[in-house]
Formats: structure tokens, C-alpha cells, sequence
């Protein structure tokens, strides 16, 4: 899918925020774990913050686990996470080591959250898709070919929205904080952006 992004300044990208807070220590020494582990190289480091993301912290809703952190540097913290928050999880990683990453969306029946990176010596940006797998789920690291948890089905008035953003969606962001609990979230999240 061809993503827009927001803006075209590339370090909006590699910022850190509240929610993508790449500048917490527990963020950073995890994604120099990971860059070491890869050998230095980048594009291997990539895969490896995903599937530490997709695999070592498990989808709050699979483990029936109810806490909802939302920082980046809290969901590596508690090893939990939904689909929003494990994307932060995964960009703060990325951003650490100076890979271009942002937030993308599906209008499932609920709002999915993944993200977009674009890999060394690429002009393209690919989505990549953390949530973790179960049975009927089989998401993938691909830099040439989306393997997503999900396919959008328009006739279900699902979409992929083509919007890259640099930042978590404000609808997102602000569920979020509000929320005490996966349960409330899920009162209070729009399913559309």
C-alpha cells in the first residue's frame, strides 16, 4: 500500500514523544541489545525489534491481561501490550537506532494500529504489523511484501487508511490516556480515525 506522510521532514520520523519516549533508558538499552545482536546492521536489527515486539510482549487481549500502558518505554517495562501501544513499543525501538518509523491505521471492527518503517538506502515506506500472532493471525516481517495480522475487507466497510503519521493518532493518543483499563479503552475508542 502507498502510504502519505504527514510531512516530508524525515526527522518528524525519529522524534521522541510522550508516548514514543525513544530516550528512556530501558528503550534505549533494549534497542542496543538488539542493533548488537543484528551484528550492527540495520535492516536485521529491524526484524529483530519486530519480532521481539510481535513476540516477547504478548497482545494484552490474548492473555486475557488488563493493564494498559501506553509509553513506549512502560509497555517494554510490563512486557505487555494491544496493537496501539506495542506500535509504540516498536517505534521508540527503530527511532533508537536512528531507523524512520510512524503509525498507520485499519478501520477493522475496532481501530488497528501498526506501523510504517522505511529501511536504510529505501524510499519506501512498508507497514509492519506487531500485534502477535495466534491461530488465524500470521503476521510477518517483510520489507518487500505486507504480511499483516489483518486484511481490510471494503465491502465490510473495513479500510487501510493511507495516512502515515509521525505521531500516535490524537483519537488514539487520547483513549488512551483516559482509559484506566483495556475494558474502558475499548468503551472509548472511535472504531474510525
Amino acid at each position: 500500500m502507498m502510504l502519505t506522510p504527514v510531512t516530508a521532514d524525515e526527522s518528524a520520523f525519529l522524534a521522541s514523544d510522550e508516548a514514543v519516549d525513544h530516550t528512556h533508558p530501558l528503550v534505549r538499552e533494549t534497542a542496543s541489545r538488539l542493533l548488537a545482536g543484528a551484528g550492527g546492521d540495520l535492516a536485521a536489527f529491524a526484524r529483530a525489534a519486530y519480532e521481539y515486539v510481535r513476540d516477547a510482549i504478548p497482545h494484552s487481549a490474548d492473555v486475557d491481561d488488563w493493564r494498559l500502558p501506553w509509553r513506549a518505554s512502560d509497555v517494554l517495562a510490563q512486557g505487555i501490550g494491544i496493537c496501539h501501544t506495542k506500535s509504540h513499543a516498536l517505534v521508540a525501538l527503530l527511532r533508537a537506532e536512528g531507523v524512520p518509523a510512524g503509525f498507520c491505521y485499519q478501520k477493522l471492527d475496532v481501530l488497528h494500529g501498526l506501523i510504517a518503517l522505511r529501511l536504510p538506502g529505501s524510499r519506501r515506506w512498508v507497514r509492519q504489523d506487531a500485534r502477535g500472532n495466534k491461530p488465524g493471525v500470521d503476521a510477518r516481517f517483510s520489507p518487500d511484501r505486507e504480511q499483516l495480522a489483518y486484511t481490510a475487507w471494503p465491502e465490510k466497510g473495513e479500510c487501510d487508511y493511507p495516512v502515515l503519521y509521525a505521531a500516535p493518532h490524537p483519537v488514539v493518543l487520547r483513549a488512551l490516556r483516559s482509559a484506566t483499563d483495556r475494558v474502558r479503552l475499548w468503551q472509548s475508542l472511535d472504531t474510525a480515525l
